[in-house]
């Protein structure tokens, strides 16, 4: 079985995803929940999936000598904070989608409104159609700078001014305890790390000590992610107060 499945089984029909993805949105909409938008490594990572599924013949979220969910959209290039999945086996896209709304746990999915997008393909195989959907909560891919300017330009707003040099905070982000050590300037008196891959807030108790008025100046420095499992996004950050 596991030689098999390393050839393409079936051939893919573009038309009937095309379908499940407008259905998902129709539902959505009728949920209140926002539209999905396609992202094509998901919809890479899915057709991958399928395609096993429909050599496979059972349906199955993994295979032996897959990659789990979150490792397959990684490899594909999809970023995202949260990812699920929806796969099914049946005779049309819209047998389908009924099927998926009417299972608590599909439906949970597909109407989620945290995830903004999917990925969706199909594959007929014999007669049958294979269906896998991707949904994620996306994360933008942005540079260091991109990634500092958005939080400077919160903790601007609280009335503290941003140093230039971002040398130091970007040290200590590296790092997981302590102020850092600067030479010939200034000592920041409290620092803030974080991961998170939401960008339009910063952490309570940033918020507190920025609004206690005993900073004046602060530095904001980025760094890479740590210790997520899987190919999960986050930004990492960290924020010195002077």
């Amino acid at each position: 079985m596991a030689a098999r499945a390393q050839e393409p089984a079936g051939q893919a029909a573009a038309g009937q995803a095309e379908q499940l993805f407008a259905l998902a949105n129709d539902a959505r909409a009728a949920a209140g929940a926002g539209r999905l938008k396609w992202d094509g490594a998901l919809a890479e990572a899915a057709r991958k999936h399928c395609q096993r599924m429909a050599a496979e013949g059972p349906i199955s979220h993994r295979y032996a000598g897959e990659l789990d969910l979150s490792e397959r959209a990684g490899q594909a290039g999809a970023r995202f904070s949260l990812i699920e999945e929806n796969v099914a086996v049946g005779p049309t896209a819209a047998v389908i989608h009924d099927e998926w709304m009417h299972s608590p746990g599909h439906r949970a999915n597909l109407l989620n409104p945290t995830v903004d997008r999917v990925g969706v393909a199909v594959v007929e195989n014999h007669g049958v159609l294979y269906a896998v959907a991707d949904y994620a909560q996306g994360v933008a891919t942005l540079t260091q700078e991109q990634v500092e300017a958005r939080i400077a330009k919160l903790v601007r707003a609280s009335g503290v001014s941003i140093l230039g040099d971002a040398a130091t905070a970007r040290a200590a982000c590296a790092t997981n305890r302590g102020l850092p050590a600067t030479r010939g300037g200034p000592q920041a008196r409290f620092v803030m790390r974080w991961q998170d891959p939401d960008l339009t807030r910063l952490p309570q108790p940033l918020v507190d000590r920025l609004a206690s008025g005993q900073y004046h100046q602060a530095a904001v420095g980025s760094c890479p992610e740590q210790g997520l499992e899987g190919q999960f996004t986050a930004y990492r950050l960290a924020v010195l107060l002077y």
